[in-house]
């Protein structure tokens, strides 16, 4: 398969009379937008709104956070499965707006939303507060259950980022990165004396809007499957859960995950990076077992002699990630683990909810329960008050000035488990 992502670089976004993209200026008709998003017949009402890098606006509750792309050339454009008709994705061009995000807000239905700050102290925290954000505040029609709320919400979001998206159609890109790469025989023939290794991408599958799709197809319901890395950076993958905000894996994360650039660009150096193994995170022991032999077992049939394990989510998914870990060492692929910690506020805790011994090379990306405190913004998009509801936050984080107290939990992709945030390790 090969694909090519073509970088549009955006540097500013405004509103403005035709959807487009100049000079890397991208300007969206509001009136148009809030319109296509309203044939939906759920959707009560659409505000739209602005954040720029550095501007002191926070945007709370934050749902999701997706990339505008289109595609050019190849199947399946947008979001096969669930904005589109089914199609096979990891093959063709497209035309992405590089620095451009839509981020989703609105009514909390799952308590684990977030936060975004375009400056300062919070501003450190999320990889978010360098995009330019176009907010879609979604109002959906009263009286739906709280999963159809959730479904409307997010499939609002995906059909903005398609429109968007469609403003860098016919535009020359800035930069064009391109990832190539066959069979699994094929590169182990082009490369027989690398590692051959394989990328197991845990993701949330508990349920009660705790959830991630392949293809329109909830994670809950699959077994681990092997995919080529091509069809997660063009679109396969999206997030459909409301978990901690830190690690939650939004799409954006997705389309863009972090992992799967850092194994390519190490492919034919360092490593036979082999393909990406999508593993559900399920709450029974019984399904735990079944998707942990599976992940294992898929391993030792691709050949891997070593194999990268991240995370969604903490607690309940350690159980899952060390059982991985066990499984893939006794058959004798080395495993490094990426996950979070919730060490509690001093950083003393337990940091996961299981052990293993077997577990001897873990990436932490930071602690869960680390305390910042966040200056009074000059904006707030969305509602300052939703933060006693967040995970990571309490009744008293608001203060009277405007000033939020909470943990990483409550900010967007503030550990995020694939890598894609600030965080750095330091060895003392």
């Amino acid at each position: 398969m090969k694909l090519e992502l073509r970088r549009i670089y955006i540097k500013d976004l405004q509103f403005g009379e035709k959807t487009s993209v100049n000079n890397g200026v991208l300007t969206v008709n509001k009136e148009e937008l809030i319109a296509y998003l309203k044939e939906d017949k759920k959707v009560k009402d659409v505000k739209l709104d602005i954040a720029r890098p550095g501007e002191k606006v926070r945007i709370i509750p934050v749902k999701d956070v997706i990339e505008p792309r289109v595609k050019i050339e190849g199947s399946g454009n947008g979001f096969p499965g669930v904005s589109s008709k089914m199609a096979q994705l990891g093959e063709g061009k497209v035309n992405v707006l590089f620095g451009a995000a839509i981020v989703t807000v609105g009514d909390i239905v799952g308590f684990q939303e977030g936060v975004i700050d375009m400056w300062g102290e919070g501003a450190k925290w999320t990889p978010f507060s360098k995009t330019y954000n176009l907010v879609v505040d979604i109002t959906p029609v009263d009286g739906l259950d709280p999963h159809e709320h959730e479904t409307t919400v997010r499939l609002v979001g995906l059909k903005a980022a398609e429109f968007v998206g469609e403003a860098g159609r016919n535009v020359e890109p800035d930069e064009i990165m391109t990832y190539e790469m066959g069979s699994i025989h094929e590169e182990t023939a082009k490369y027989p004396n690398l590692p051959k290794v394989a990328y197991v991408e845990m993701l949330i599958s508990q349920g009660l809007l705790h959830d991630g799709y392949i293809y329109g197809v909830n994670s809950q319901l699959i077994l681990p499957t092997l995919i080529h890395p091509n069809e997660e950076l063009d679109g396969a993958v999206i997030s459909g859960n409301c978990v901690a905000a830190c690690d939650k894996i939004t799409t954006y994360q997705h389309q863009n995950n972090a992992v799967i650039l850092e194994l390519y660009a190490q492919h034919g150096k360092e490593i036979n990076f082999l393909g990406v193994i999508l593993t559900p995170e399920l709450t029974t022991l019984e399904g735990k077992f079944r998707t942990c032999d599976y992940t294992a077992k898929l391993c030792k049939m691709i050949g891997a002699d070593g194999a990268i394990v991240s995370e969604e989510g903490y607690g309940n998914p350690d159980s899952d990630l060390l059982m991985i870990c066990k499984r893939l060492e006794k058959s004798g692929i080395k495993t490094v683990l990426i996950t979070d910690e919730c060490s509690g506020r001093d950083g003393m805790s337990q940091p996961l909810a299981d052990t293993t011994p077997e577990a001897v090379a873990v990436v932490s990306t930071g602690n869960v329960s680390h305390v910042v405190k966040l200056p009074p913004a000059d904006k707030v998009i969305g509602n300052a008050e939703a933060i006693a509801t967040l995970a990571g936050g309490w009744d008293g984080s608001l203060g009277d000035d405007g000033s939020l107290s909470c943990e990483l939990n409550a900010v967007i992709g503030s550990t995020s488990e694939i890598g894609y945030h600030n965080c750095t390790v330091k060895l003392y």
